[in-house]
């Protein structure tokens, strides 16, 4: 069992910037992989940014070059940095976390508003 808390949402005005915290706790030894997914309004949950064990990230398109992903083994937590944001980011977020193929795990959520 592991539990995900993200942090770090708001309101960001277009081109601004937000940076999103995601802490794991519980059964954390064994977690391979660890991203961000959000919802936009109206839309399926899509992913934003994955990185593993060893690093190895992957990037939405939608995102590429914009966001970057990070974690921090000593402190267990997964960040996300969003830079140049767009009206079209806003959505809720959401922090990931796999064990292995099957056993996948979600965060409550933040949201993120890019006012216009």
């Amino acid at each position: 069992q592991v539990q995900l808390v993200e942090s770090g949402g708001g309101l960001v005005q277009p081109g601004g910037s937000l940076k999103l915290s995601c802490a794991a706790s519980g059964s954390i030894f064994d977690i391979n992989v660890m991203g961000w997914y959000r919802q936009l309004p109206g839309k399926q949950r899509e992913v934003v940014a994955v990185i593993n064990s060893g690093g190895t990230t992957m990037y939405g398109d939608s995102v590429k070059g914009r966001f970057t992903i990070s974690r921090d083994s000593a402190k267990n937590t997964v960040y996300l940095q969003m830079n140049s944001l767009k009206p079209e980011d806003t959505a809720v977020y959401y922090c990931n976390a796999w064990r292995d193929s099957v056993r996948n795990y979600w965060g409550q959520g933040t949201q993120v508003t890019v006012s216009s």
